[in-house]
């Protein structure tokens, strides 16, 4: 397509009533009334019903779609789309654009609504999800309806997903896509997804920050054995004592820090913004520009490890035969020897470790054509900004569908004012998203599917 990236968004080719932003809002607030709570087990109530929400949504402007599931009710909905040209994308593939279905638990007597009740209050969309990541997945459905119903189809062939299970590994989703229909992507050479193109504000300047690099996941369990016995008796052979020791050490270890290619791009343009450069001794001063986002930003520079859960024994006067905990390990691309080596140390003797779920990270080079457009399409609406890349804390599907050897970034965009913590929201009480946030991200999404 040649559509100008500095008209307003149509040009003359589209219909008239073209907007990419015309129903964000609504499908947003549709899908967080869809309940899909992932309690990482079988007792949520799955993500079939939002799956054939979305399926019946793309069926309305013609896009076909597939669902997916390995496990009852745990959906994932694939559609092919675009690739009008022949021959056209066809140097670089296709591109896979994917939003997870699932959202965490909400305890309602927390928050000041409903959590799945998709209110607008205080200019925000409220509710679970609505910005991990239903946000996302109605930005995407706005702007691909708007563009099949104008009949603005890429030339790229473009696979949309809506995964299951994102929010406890993505097992029973991306997973289950990579594992047993490769088929419908393997063609796809890049994908985008969730948890970036967000602003932040550094010394009054907006700052939009594009995941190009995750953390490797160790969800771990410690066991501790030991002998049993009366609680008013002597014992060295105590497995909560010995496991409470390493957790202790797990806990309070003050990991170093360790720059990754992605972060040493950020903090360079953070520190430019400030009016210094950006070294290994000031990173941690660096990464403090970011305000409450530091919390986040400062897990990034260096391995972590959290303690999250502990349990032994059944009674006060009896010492118990086992111990367990399980920790939140995660490890920056290229460190993960160091992370396990130093695991194994904390642990000490005696404490058998084992996965929930281990996966590596990743880390894409910051250039190339799809970054670009990224770019330029957030420039286009907010032409004071800067752009730069970041590394993701947390893990999303990203971590499955590079296995395919696509180059992934994350960039679900949106504009945000300056005093709203953001980080907090994610798996947070009150989640919201600004209604002109979700108005500006399908914009900017809409652009930047004009240049892929």
């Amino acid at each position: 397509m040649s559509q100008d990236q500095t008209d307003q968004p149509g040009g003359s080719s589209y219909d008239p009533s073209y907007d990419p932003a015309a129903e964000v809002v609504d499908l947003c607030r549709d899908l967080i009334r869809i309940d899909t709570s992932n309690y990482g087990d079988e007792t949520g109530p799955g993500e079939r019903k939002a799956a054939e929400h979305v399926a019946a949504l793309l069926d309305e402007v013609g896009i076909s779609s597939e669902l997916f599931e390995r496990d009852s009710g745990r959906t994932s909905v694939v559609a092919q789309w675009g690739g009008s040209a022949p021959g056209a994308g066809q140097e670089r593939g296709g591109l896979l654009l994917h939003g997870h279905l699932d959202v965490v638990p909400a305890e309602p007597r927390d928050w000041q609504v409903d959590p799945f009740a998709g209110e607008i209050q205080d200019g925000c969309v409220w509710g679970r999800g609505a910005v991990d990541m239903k946000d996302f997945d109605a930005i995407l459905l706005s702007v691909v309806r708007a563009r099949a119903r104008a009949g603005c189809v890429p030339d790229r062939p473009i696979v949309l997903c809506f995964t299951a299970d994102e929010e406890a590994g993505g097992h029973h989703g991306a997973q289950v896509l990579v594992e047993d229909h490769a088929d419908r992507l393997e063609h796809c050479t890049e994908a985008v997804g969730e948890v970036g193109g967000f602003s932040t504000t550094i010394r009054g300047r907006r700052l939009y920050l594009i995941e190009a690099a995750e953390k490797g996941m160790a969800w771990m369990r410690l066991t501790a054995r030991g002998r049993a016995g009366h609680g008013s008796m002597i014992n060295d052979d105590n497995a909560v004592t010995r496991l409470a020791a390493a957790v202790a050490r797990i806990g309070t270890h003050e990991w170093p820090v360790r720059l990754t290619p992605t972060m040493e791009t950020l903090l360079a343009s953070v520190a430019e913004l400030v009016g210094t450069e950006a070294t290994p001794d000031n990173a941690e001063q660096l990464v403090e520009e970011f305000g409450p986002a530091a919390r986040m930003m400062g897990a990034v520079i260096r391995n972590t490890a959290n303690p999250t859960m502990t349990q032994a024994g059944y009674k006060v006067n009896v010492i118990p035969t086992e111990a367990t905990a399980h920790v939140d390990g995660r490890f920056l691309p290229g460190y993960e020897d160091e992370f396990f080596d130093t695991i194994a140390e904390l642990c000490g003797a005696g404490i058998e470790r084992t996965f929930l779920s281990h996966q590596q990270p990743w880390e894409t080079p910051y250039d190339g054509d799809l970054v670009a457009a990224m770019t330029r399409s957030l420039l286009a609406e907010d032409p004071g900004a800067r752009v730069a890349p970041y590394l993701m804390s947390g893990g999303t599907d990203a971590k499955h569908f590079t296995k395919l050897g696509m180059r992934s970034y994350g960039f679900a965009p949106l504009r945000l004012p300056a005093d709203l913590d953001f980080t907090a929201l994610f798996h947070g009480v009150d989640e919201r998203v600004p209604v002109d946030a979700l108005e500006f991200g399908a914009r900017v999404f809409d652009r930047f599917l004009e240049q892929v």
